[in-house]
């Protein structure tokens, strides 16, 4: 029997990070010394009083379904955190939680978007955006950035991606794969342009907000231009922060009429996040908060480091990030000047077989060329690392 998946299906390609980080599990299953460079979650544990609220919630028979949108309890957290920490009030009405941000995310293509409907995608992007877009039958519009914009898009850029049918554009600050992110001065001038489009809604992901250095306070478009609140989406989940990217919970705040859709959307799919993650998530956003400053200090020294060593090997051009855990040298030269390697593809492969370091491919993220590397690993293994990598670039 001859058994086609549907078009829609079929129009999707696997998660390019994911792939990369389970063929490098394979190949370290089969023994070889593999390296990888390519995860995108914390390496530390989740901090211990989360863990013991879920063991407690496990013991209290916490185990039923819950509301379709989440517990009230943890939205209520969720409302707390906003305004403690962002500044921003919302209702209870206006809070979605979903199984991890990017479900959230999913749930707002489908609830959005119609046929046709175009969604502004600055490049370099993480790496599902299009790809949820089209599920939605969507059309994705990717802005071209590169390292000599430190890739951010423009005023101009942004201005001239703009048709009657844009409906949506997504911006990620500090970014997944680069790490930059935008000042509060350069979420305003890109405000002002879509104030001008009061048709477009703004999907702004956050999820990185706390893992920053480079640009304090975290600012997000909302902050920065106040007017765009009706029509604002603003999604975040405890994944990154907290080290919990098992746990899957995410969550957005936004208006009421979209977030109320997207409930819907998530009635019939999933239902309710897990019950027991999501005491653990309430945990996490009342607890000690202390876990964030002490992680995002290591990842801060982990960046210095792997920043100067990539700026010194010839090739290699590597503008230092912001925030996350990821770098995103532009490795042009480097492919240019190695016999057989054509692309960024290429050249992950190479470093595969040949230095045992598994890195992602820029083109998964819209920018051919560069290569992700997380640094979501020991210092040690930083330090390997690079040392395998100057060696097979020599």
């Amino acid at each position: 029997m001859n058994i086609k998946a549907s078009q829609r299906a079929a129009s999707i390609k696997p998660s390019p990070t994911l792939a990369v980080t389970a063929r490098a599990a394979r190949m370290r299953a089969e023994g070889h010394d593999v390296i990888s460079f390519s995860a995108g979650e914390p390496d530390f544990d989740t901090p211990e009083h989360i863990k013991a609220a879920a063991v407690q919630a496990l013991k209290d028979g916490f185990t039923k379904y819950t509301d379709v949108g989440g517990t009230p309890e943890l939205r209520q957290a969720i409302i707390a955190k906003f305004r403690r920490e962002n500044r921003l009030e919302y209702t209870d009405r206006q809070i979605l939680v979903s199984c991890g941000c990017k479900h959230s995310l999913y749930n707002m293509m489908q609830a959005l978007l119609n046929p046709d409907d175009e969604v502004i995608i600055p490049a370099p992007y993480w790496t599902s955006y299009p790809d949820m877009v089209k599920l939605a039958g969507g059309e994705p519009v990717i802005i071209k950035t590169g390292i000599d914009r430190n890739f951010k898009i423009s005023k101009g850029q942004l201005a001239g991606a703009i048709t009657d049918k844009t409906r949506l554009i997504i911006l990620n600050s500090p970014s997944n794969p680069t790490g930059v992110s935008y000042s509060s001065g350069e979420l305003a001038v890109l405000g002002g342009v879509l104030l001008e489009h009061p048709e477009i809604i703004i999907a702004t992901d956050d999820i990185y907000e706390h893992i920053l250095w480079n640009q304090t306070p975290f600012t997000n478009i909302v902050n920065a231009c106040p007017e765009l609140y009706e029509r604002t989406l603003v999604f975040n989940g405890v994944s990154k922060a907290y080290s919990m990217t098992g746990w899957r919970i995410g969550y957005v705040a936004g208006p009421e009429t979209l977030v109320t859709a997207m409930k819907n959307i998530q009635s019939q799919s999933t239902s309710n996040p897990t019950s027991i993650a999501q005491v653990a998530a309430q945990a996490a956003l009342e607890g000690d908060q202390s876990y964030i400053t002490e992680s995002t200090r290591i990842f801060k020294e982990r960046h210095d480091f792997i920043n100067d060593a990539l700026n010194r090997i010839d090739g290699v051009r590597a503008p230092a990030a912001d925030g996350t855990f990821y770098i995103f040298p532009d490795m042009e030269e480097t492919i240019d000047r190695l016999d057989g390697i054509k692309d960024d593809v290429q050249l992950a492969e190479y470093l595969l077989e040949k230095a045992g370091i598994a890195v992602v491919p820029g083109s998964a993220f819209g920018a051919p060329g560069c290569i992700r590397i997380s640094f979501a690993t020991s210092m040690e293994n930083l330090e390997e690392g690079v040392r395998r990598l100057k060696k097979a670039l020599k």
